[in-house]
């Protein structure tokens, strides 16, 4: 990885284990690594192999459990200096980590070695850094699950039909708004969109999109639609702290350059982007 982007994650453990009361959010570390919230938790998750929320859980209960075993301070005491103010909530996440109780704990006298899943090693894909031009998608919002989008791009497939419009496109885009380990199924937003161009007027019942011009890395994925999320781990896990580049605040999207209409899943050819700093 990049020395940036060790330095940010090295920043950020110094950070969580000097404030282990304190405010350790999401935000409040994506602040800590100068990095956009946007991108910061999916980052952080591809390249160590567990999310921030994991990573404090972990480290709160590991200085817990040390002094737990080299002190007679009271329980609960121990508890709120490691930011459980519920003597309750501390017992239950530590019987998760530990499989004990925390007085069971303390009275074998021995800490558990620190530890955490070990990231492994996943499928390297080609990316490249293009500077392309804004897109102007038309489309529709959809809300749920991302991989019922498709629910979506049948709708739109059947407006863009019914009105003539489909040699003004340019290609199929996905854009989705958020990361799914950190908001319900329920409340995932995307957007389901064709690319056209300037001179036509979007539709009624469609929404109208843009994406910025300016430099983004593109990865190359080909395969079913089930196996993308390995080809965003790469992306972000690898590529990008080893590329010494910053995501911009906008989401990735993806580009459909085949159909599986017509297409086997194994030829599937999809681009993923994510725009730079």
């Amino acid at each position: 990885m990049s020395n940036r982007y060790e330095a940010r994650l090295l920043r950020v453990i110094d950070h969580i284990f000097a404030n282990l009361a304190g405010d350790l959010s999401l935000d409040a570390l994506a602040d800590v690594a100068a990095m956009s919230r946007f991108h910061w938790h999916r980052v952080y998750h591809a390249m160590t192999g567990e999310t921030c929320a994991q990573t404090v859980r972990r480290v709160r209960l590991h200085v817990a459990a040390s002094e737990l075993t080299r002190s007679d301070r009271p329980v609960a005491s121990i508890a709120a200096e490691v930011g459980y103010t519920d003597r309750d909530s501390f017992d239950r996440a530590f019987q998760v980590q530990y499989g004990m109780s925390p007085v069971v704990f303390r009275s074998r006298g021995v800490p558990f070695p620190f530890i955490r899943k070990t990231k492994e090693t996943g499928q390297v894909f080609p990316v490249e850094i293009r500077d392309l031009p804004a897109r102007r998608l038309i489309g529709l919002p959809h809300k749920g699950a991302y991989f019922r989008i498709s629910e979506a791009f049948s709708r739109l497939d059947v407006i863009i039909a019914a009105r003539g419009l489909f040699p003004q496109t340019r290609g199929m885009v996905a854009v989705f708004y958020n990361d799914i380990s950190l908001v319900p199924e329920e409340d995932l937003q995307s957007f389901a969109a064709f690319e056209v161009g300037s001179d036509l007027t979007c539709p009624e019942t469609l929404e109208e999109r843009s994406i910025a011009a300016g430099p983004q890395a593109v990865l190359t994925y080909r395969g079913p639609y089930m196996n993308l999320p390995a080809a965003y781990e790469y992306l972000f896990g690898t590529w990008l702290p080893a590329s010494g580049r910053d995501p911009g605040e906008t989401p990735a999207y993806e580009c459909y350059l085949n159909t599986p209409m017509d297409t086997a899943p194994e030829d599937l050819v999809t681009e993923i982007h994510l725009p730079l700093e």
